[in-house]
């Protein structure tokens, strides 16, 4: 369907001179002398791009762009000067003016610049399911996918979301579980206080418990002023504890006594503060069988556990997946300033049969590097990686071997983050000091 160009313009030789060169090009015109009739002219018609004189006789078309702007969001706006303007020029364009024009000097600009106006125009109006649901972010609506695991896991999310019980997430790396936590604070009473969210595999033991409770200044090398922790910043609101599992023993005492009683010492300092804080835990760890083994406290682990959501892997939401990778396509579309492509069958059957080690983050990743690489109106399976051809089909072999896995994985986790050795660690679930261990023994 061909786009709608408005003209508003008082002079009516040269706006139907402007109007024949503009439908050459396949555009449908629509005429107007001045801005009254140009705005009425919006408000009954679906109009992409607008070009207006920036002199009219019943308004300045400077400040027609802004009431444009306003009133029409995916209109763009092309000012014409016959005077050179530049002054007029530059606050048409702060108004919100995609471009400007000189007459009779820059008539080879008209063609291209009404193009690109127009395609904006249509980005604009391809990004507002989008932007209708980034409003929802963080509520249970944000959260993708219509697979049996996913609605239980957001059922039983729904159903604790509007108590202060504290809440322990479970499942693998790149499944959603700060995503969860949000949409549990939004959806609970807490909703219009803080959200803060800490990973606590991100900072050392002692710096972890500066983080967490704050300190007084003098308390330590360094600490030249009072600090307040994320306890208190979450005072009344939501504080998420991210890959708990990694908390050292010591600093798990401490966080029980808050669980338990609501109060805190900031370090180096004797007086104690209490908090109104809800606490969302989360881990990809077995932490159960960390606790009975003694590498978790054990009265912690039942303290977090009175209510566990196990959010599953993408590799068990083989129906989410379409869903997933159209709503990430349209994300990057938005961002990268593309026309939202069509996803290829062959390439969601190709997603569909891996088994995404890395989960929603890793997808979100391909879509990322997919988008920024195509150039058509297609997404195919020509834009994915070579390799992840080869990992698919490595993955559906018949091999069982440890050694040959755990290199396969360890590979893939590196690969993903470019190397990052800290970020693969997470990934894979296992701490710096072990994935060192084992890129020395494999030969990685």
């Amino acid at each position: 369907m061909a786009d709608n160009i408005l003209i508003i313009e008082d002079e009516g030789k040269f706006r139907d001179l402007l109007a024949r060169i503009i439908e050459n090009e396949g555009f449908n015109v629509y005429k107007a002398p001045n801005a009254a009739a140009g705005l009425k002219v919006l408000g009954e018609n679906e109009v992409s791009v607008v070009i207006s004189d920036v002199k009219l006789p019943d308004a300045s078309g400077v400040e027609l762009v802004k009431k444009i702007k306003d009133r029409f969001e995916r209109v763009e706006v092309v000012v014409l000067t016959a005077f050179g303007s530049i002054k007029d020029c530059v606050k048409a364009v702060k108004n919100g003016a995609f471009d400007y024009i000189m007459k009779g000097d820059d008539n080879a600009r008209i063609v291209p610049i009404v193009k690109s106006a127009a395609e904006k125009s249509r980005l604009v109006v391809q990004a507002k399911p989008l932007k209708k649901q980034i409003s929802q972010e963080y509520t249970f609506d944000y959260i993708i996918g219509n697979s049996p695991a996913t609605k239980q896991a957001v059922a039983m999310a729904q159903q604790v979301a509007t108590t202060t019980t504290t809440v322990l997430l479970l499942g693998e790396t790149g499944t959603g579980k700060e995503v969860f936590a949000q949409a549990l604070h939004k959806a609970s009473p807490r909703f219009d206080k803080p959200f803060v969210a800490v990973n606590c595999s991100s900072f050392s033991g002692d710096l972890l418990k500066s983080e967490l409770f704050g300190h007084v200044a003098g308390s330590f090398t360094g600490a030249l002023k009072d600090k307040k922790g994320l306890f208190e910043e979450a005072d009344g609101g939501t504080l998420f504890l991210d890959e708990i599992g990694e908390m050292n023993l010591e600093l798990q005492a401490q966080l029980l006594r808050v669980l338990e009683n609501g109060v805190f010492n900031r370090v180096g300092e004797a007086r104690t503060t209490k908090v109104n804080t809800r606490i969302i835990a989360a881990t990809n760890r077995k932490l159960k069988n960390e606790a009975i083994n003694g590498k978790f406290r054990l009265d912690l682990y039942y303290r977090l556990a009175v209510y566990t959501i196990q959010l599953p892997p993408l590799r068990q939401r083989g129906e989410d997946i379409k869903a997933l990778t159209e709503y990430f396509a349209n994300q990057f579309a938005v961002l990268f300033n593309k026309p939202v492509p069509q996803i290829n069958s062959n390439l969601l059957k190709c997603l569909s049969e891996y088994i995404w080690p890395g989960n929603i983050r890793e997808l979100r990743n391909l879509m990322e590097r997919l988008m920024i690489i195509n150039s058509g109106e297609e997404l195919t399976t020509a834009s994915l990686p070579s390799d992840f051809f080869e990992e698919t089909l490595a993955e559906q072999s018949d091999s069982f071997d440890l050694n040959d896995l755990e290199t396969r994985y360890i590979r893939k986790a590196l690969y993903q983050t470019n190397g990052n050795k800290k970020e693969a660690a997470q990934l894979l679930g296992i701490s710096l000091s072990t994935l060192y261990r084992k890129m020395e023994e494999y030969h990685i």
